[in-house]
Order: C-alpha cells, then sequence, then structure tokens
C-alpha cells in the first residue's frame, strides 16, 4: 500500500508505482517490467495490486513423504533434509512420471521431489525453487523459494554471500584452537571424479573454524564452521587438508568406526526475507545420530 503516490511531472501514476516498487521495496527490476508489459501491476485507489503467485507447475515428480518443515510462510520455505537423502535429482526424473508399457514410473526419492509433493498434497499449485544444497549425506536445513520474486531476491542474496549457514562437525584428531581460518583454493581433483582437492589453481574458498569441545581419549573434536565461499565438498576438503578429516567421511579419509558417512550437520541458517528484507534465522536441531555420537564419546 503505497499510499498517494505523487507522479513527476508528466509521469503517469503506474510509472510512479513501479519507481516506488524499484527504489522502496527493492524489487526485481526484471520482473517488475515484465509484470507491468503482462499487466500484473494495476492500481486500484491507493492500493497497488501486483500478480506476484500466480500458479506454476513443479518441474520435480511429487512424492510423498514425511517432511520436517522448519519456516514457512508465502514466500519461502526452509525444511530439514536427513542425511542420506539428495537435494534434487541427479538429471534424471526431474520431470512428472510417465506411463511405460501401462505402469507409472516412481518419483526418485529426492529432497525437491517431496517438497513437490508437500504442495500437490495441499492442492497448491506452487513450484518451490532450493536457493542451495547440501552435500547427499549432510543433514541440514535447505531454503527454497515459493515464487518468481523470492527466488530472484533468493538467488541475489546468495549472490552477495548474505544468506549465512553454520554447520557443526565430529572431526579426527586433537584441532589446535589456534585453528581459526582456512583460507585456499579449492579445485577438481583430477584423479577421482568425485572429489575434490585443495589446488593453487582451484577457486578461492574460506572456511571458519571454531573449536568447540575435544575428545582426546576418542581422538576426536567437536567444531563449528561458517562458509564465506560454498564450494562443492569445501568443508570436508578444508578439514582434511588440514589433518582432521570428518568422522566417517571416507572420500576424504575419515574412519566409518563412529558413523558410516561424514558427521556434518547444518545447524543454523539465517537469510535476508526476500519481501522484508529482515533476516531470518532458522535453527535445525542435530539429527538423532549426532546425538548418539556425542553421548557415546562421553
Amino acid at each position: 500500500m503505497p499510499g498517494k503516490l505523487s507522479p513527476a511531472e508528466g509521469e503517469e501514476r503506474v510509472d510512479a508505482a513501479l519507481t516506488w516498487l524499484l527504489d522502496h521495496i527493492g524489487a526485481p527490476p526484471k520482473l517488475i517490467r515484465r509484470l507491468h508489459a503482462e499487466g500484473g501491476v494495476k492500481l486500484a485507489g491507493d492500493r497497488l495490486r501486483l500478480h506476484l503467485f500466480p500458479p506454476r507447475t513443479s518441474s520435480y515428480a511429487p512424492l510423498i513423504a514425511e517432511l520436517d518443515l522448519l519456516v514457512e510462510d508465502d514466500w519461502c520455505l526452509v525444511v530439514h533434509k536427513p542425511a542420506g537423502l539428495k537435494v534434487h535429482p541427479d538429471g534424471a526424473g526431474t520431470v512428472a512420471p510417465v506411463l511405460q508399457s501401462g505402469l507409472t514410473t516412481t518419483p526418485p526419492n529426492t529432497l525437491a521431489n517431496q517438497v513437490s509433493g508437500l504442495y500437490a498434497l495441499r492442492g497448491e499449485a506452487v513450484a518451490a525453487a532450493h536457493i542451495h544444497r547440501l552435500d547427499e549425506y549432510t543433514s541440514g536445513p535447505v531454503l527454497f523459494a515459493k515464487n518468481e520474486y523470492a527466488q530472484l531476491k533468493l538467488d541475489e542474496a546468495m549472490s552477495r554471500k548474505v544468506i549465512h549457514r553454520t554447520y557443526i562437525a565430529f572431526v579426527q584428531g586433537v584441532v589446535d584452537p589456534e585453528l581459526k581460518i582456512i583460507d585456499l583454493p579449492i579445485g577438481r581433483d583430477r584423479h577421482h571424479n568425485q572429489r575434490r582437492r585443495v589446488s593453487p589453481g582451484g577457486k578461492p574458498a574460506v572456511t571458519h573454524v571454531e573449536r568447540l569441545e575435544v575428545f582426546p581419549q576418542h581422538n576426536l573434536s567437536l567444531v563449528r564452521l561458517t562458509l564465506e565461499t560454498g564450494r562443492t565438498h569445501q568443508i570436508r576438503v578444508h578439514l582434511s587438508h588440514a589433518g582432521h578429516p570428518l568422522a566417517g567421511d571416507t572420500l576424504y579419509g575419515g574412519d566409518t568406526r563412529w558413523l558410516p558417512y561424514q558427521a556434518l550437520h547444518g545447524e543454523s541458517l539465517a537469510f535476508p526475507h526476500p519481501f522484508t528484507g529482515e533476516m531470518v534465522e532458522v535453527a535445525d536441531p542435530w539429527p538423532r545420530a549426532l546425538n548418539q555420537l556425542y553421548e557415546q564419546i562421553q
């Protein structure tokens, strides 16, 4: 509700409304111009109406599953991803199921498909798009945009590095309390398709490390990690290079004595709300497996 807009000389009220949206609300310019061209921006007295929530069909086949929703409103969704679940399919199964020989193919079991199933079950025409990813065996919160406006704003926030993610990990060895930051570039490992490695020719990568607790009798440490960058396997590569591979992370030298996968969890997520701009902070409690590990090594 911009109220009584005062158009500049020779300016239409709709043009003044567009200026207000861009300058005062920070609306995505490309989206607002497209909406205006398509008749999606209308003035009704002192009220400004925008067609921001058109029905959309998800490109991910819906899969009905029990989801742990952490935060949701009309703009975005934050959902817990458990270890062992991919965020999205690996190039296959991204479209709706099709009939083959009279049988319907089963949608892939990924977080994106489950979120699509959530809105299908509710009867809501929402095509939620994930803004970031987590490794298959890393648990934690994943942020989704529920409409184009939110997606554009959150993608911009990611590029400006104002979406903050904090992780906890159990790593091997007793971490030196002086280890505060790992600033080393990361590139592909030409000897292993799945691995990344610290490489002078890689992309810049910065990981901040805080030692929380040590368990010398088990040769383990608990650390909190924050990222300035989001390279593939960044935490796993940096900690392994520092001599502290994550417990359970066999790809980077970890021991599976404690877990069969990396002991890494995203404990919190903070992001600017796509419409209000206010910071939204979301906590994601430790999964049972990490709580059990913590109790085991006390």
